[in-house]
């Protein structure tokens, strides 16, 4: 095995590994992980894919993005057409999108496990030693949150397989959950709810907690989700009263923020092409991945999130830019979120690379607890909690006082509130949703909750795997 080290970022190349990546630079594992200095690297390693592609532009996009009814393939009709496939269903097991991001989240696990299994081994600073091993257990459990969420069960590496053998079966999706919630356990216990200036953007108690509550609410473990969100809570985390300001540049690391990924661009790690890809269409960006009028529909007259979630053409932003496409043939709305002003911009690493990814917000966590509270017949907390998101948006006090009006109120305030965050898609399968609102674009109850395993590591696998029903 070896480790390739290059700007701060390790990949793994295993023979047997379904993932066979070969760069340049490549160095004898048994040099690496000797010194504390390495142990930081390797760690570091990890946080560089959260900004990645893989993470954050095109197979992500499409994957937990295109499939939902609140975004489309956008740019315009000829450019990067395979991308339909993922919004009328009709992707298949050699569909590189479903290759591109089960190969880029085993890309992250191995870091991850690089630093689980190593990093011990040093003799180094023992507090920081804990610390970046949990930081490591977080961020594996979530790429498996990913990855169970989109694919089913994996199978579970625990570390590097002390035999070298990565050939193994999928392990079932309760036992995935079950490793998940046991990284997040372990790691909550360790890591720091702060840390100082120059380490801003690395994981925190209050982050393994509140992805840990995420995590039980979709086991449908009410109970732990209210109980763990609860935790979050209590722990000083509120809302930005400007729903504006929370999505720019100036808003990145507030009392919003509880996962949140640092993309400023650097010369260690570049940027992200996280908003260039959603970027206005050949004025700031590609435009893709854009508001449908779906989308557009569901918000509430004055919401105020309507208009700071799509961001139209002819508009001038609250900052002063003038939006105006460069493509006659893109379409008229694109993600606001991602919107940086041209006043803020770092040129250096391309168009947006300095807006963050915004994995968990404080407000998803009271929807958690309210949805959690709800099921648990809490109608008062649950009241309380949509609420509190409602009043940010200037919206009146919700009408529900039923549990199944609480329900569906809570589902349609994640819808509006969370809008373009990757969560639409897998919040209709969770919640049984996806037939009602996808069916007519393609979604067949049976097959398209998970999608297929990719065929080269079907056939990796050595008859191992057992595909996802109807592929």
């Amino acid at each position: 095995m070896f480790l390739t080290l290059s700007i701060l970022s390790l990949i793994v190349s295993c023979n047997d590994d379904f993932v066979d990546i070969k760069d340049e630079g490549e160095k004898d594992i048994s040099n690496f992980f000797t010194t504390q200095d390495d142990a930081v690297q390797a760690t570091s390693a990890i946080y560089s894919f959260l900004r990645s592609w893989e993470n954050t532009g095109f197979p992500a996009q499409y994957v937990f993005g295109v499939t939902g009814d609140d975004v489309e393939k956008g740019s315009n009709p000829g450019d990067a057409s395979f991308i339909n496939a993922y919004d009328n269903f009709t992707f298949t097991v050699s569909d590189d999108g479903v290759r591109g991001y089960w190969i880029g989240q085993w890309q992250a696990v191995n870091r991850a496990n690089q630093v689980i299994t190593n990093v011990p081994k040093i003799a180094m600073d023992e507090t920081l030693k804990n610390r970046l091993v949990a930081e490591a257990r977080m961020l594996r459990a979530y790429f498996y949150f990913n990855l169970v969420r989109i694919y089913g069960g994996v199978p579970i590496y625990d570390g590097l397989p002390a035999d070298g053998i990565y050939l193994k079966p999928r392990n079932s999706v309760a036992e995935v959950y079950n490793f998940i919630v046991s990284d997040l356990t372990a790691a909550a216990a360790v890591l720091p709810q702060t840390y100082s200036a120059s380490e801003t953007g690395r994981v925190t108690k209050g982050g393994a907690l509140g992805l840990l509550s995420k995590v039980y609410l979709y086991m449908k473990d009410y109970q732990k989700a209210y109980e763990t969100s609860n935790q979050v809570i209590s722990m000083g985390y509120a809302l930005d009263p400007d729903f504006n300001h929370l999505f720019r540049p100036a808003g990145e690391f507030g009392s919003e923020s509880v996962f949140e990924v640092n993309c400023d661009c650097s010369a260690a790690f570049g940027g992200s092409q996280y908003a260039e890809v959603q970027g206005v269409r050949n004025q700031f960006g590609w435009g893709f991945f854009t508001p449908t009028t779906e989308l557009e529909s569901a918000f509430e007259p004055g919401d105020i999130r309507k208009e700071l979630t799509i961001l139209r053409e002819g508009e001038t932003t609250p900052e002063g830019d003038l939006i105006h496409k460069g493509d006659p043939q893109a379409g008229n709305m694109w993600n606001q979120k991602v919107y940086v002003p041209t006043s803020l911009n770092n040129s250096t690493c391309g168009y947006g690379s300095i807006q963050n990814l915004r994995i968990l917000r404080f407000a998803d966590i009271l929807l958690i607890n309210a949805e959690a509270a709800n099921e648990l017949g809490n109608t008062a907390v649950a009241v309380t909690n949509i609420n509190k998101v409602r009043t940010r948006a200037q919206l009146p006090n919700t009408t529900a006082s039923t549990q199944l009006a609480l329900r569906n109120a809570i589902w349609q305030e994640r819808r509006v509130e969370l809008a373009m965050e990757m969560d639409r898609f897998p919040d209709l399968v969770r919640t049984g949703q996806a037939a009602t609102y996808l069916g007519p674009k393609g979604f067949k109850t049976g097959k398209n909750e998970l999608f297929p395993i990719p065929l080269d590591a079907m056939n990796q696998s050595n008859g191992l795997f057992v595909q996802n029903p109807g592929y």
